[in-house]
């Protein structure tokens, strides 16, 4: 699509540096967990990963905000009813209704693992994350998780995310692995798929840069 001008409803601090931001969904426009969009104001765009499990009425994307950074701080202080540009949906690393999905996240990418997740769940699957942060956000969904039934892992070493890794994948029919994140952990995280008996090559990849 091209870009359209998209109204602000929510503002929400989620964690260390970070919000969520909540947009009133266009008309037309249609995307699935994991997808992403290109958002303009300030002078600048940048993309971010759609964070929630659906966009019915409303999405929202995640947004680490760096006090050195242009547009992140612009999002921060946009109020309900102001408007963002937004293009898109891009991306071909989505949910697409697998019975089981397992989502390794690193840093920004816990955004789409708390969407699909979610959405794995609402639609009668199953799901697994796992999550490495030195300071976790989006903990009160990553709770909400764990009690529906979700294996949920948060880690604040490298050093245990293999470990994490295999007791998430459990080989069965339907499984599908997704990994977000910037360049070094997905290094680190499809390493780890492979070591815990899984296909890398099958994972569905978003390289945050």
């Amino acid at each position: 699509m091209d870009q359209t001008d998209a109204r602000v409803a929510a503002v929400r601090e989620i964690g260390p540096d970070s919000i969520a931001l909540d947009i009133e969904t266009p008309d037309g426009f249609d995307a699935r967990p994991g997808q992403f969009v290109k958002l303009a104001g300030g002078g600048e765009s940048r993309f971010y990963t759609i964070s929630s499990p659906d966009v019915d009425g409303t999405f929202e994307v995640t947004i680490e905000v760096d006090p050195e950074g242009t547009l992140g701080p612009w999002l921060a202080e946009r109020r309900p009813g102001e408007t963002v540009g937004i293009t898109g949906p891009f991306g071909n690393s989505y949910y697409e209704g697998e019975p089981r999905v397992v989502v390794l996240a690193g840093g920004p990418g816990v955004g789409p693992a708390v969407g699909i997740a979610e959405r794995a769940l609402a639609d009668g699957g199953r799901a697994a994350v796992v999550y490495l942060d030195e300071a976790p956000v989006h903990e009160d969904r990553l709770a909400g998780l764990s009690a529906a039934g979700a294996d949920v892992f948060v880690l604040a070493e490298a050093a245990a995310v293999t470990d994490a890794v295999r007791e998430a994948i459990t080989g069965e029919d339907g499984e599908q692995v997704f990994v977000y994140g910037f360049a070094d952990f997905l290094d680190l995280a499809t390493t780890a798929i492979d070591e815990a008996g899984g296909d890398s090559e099958g994972a569905k990849v978003e390289n945050f840069g």
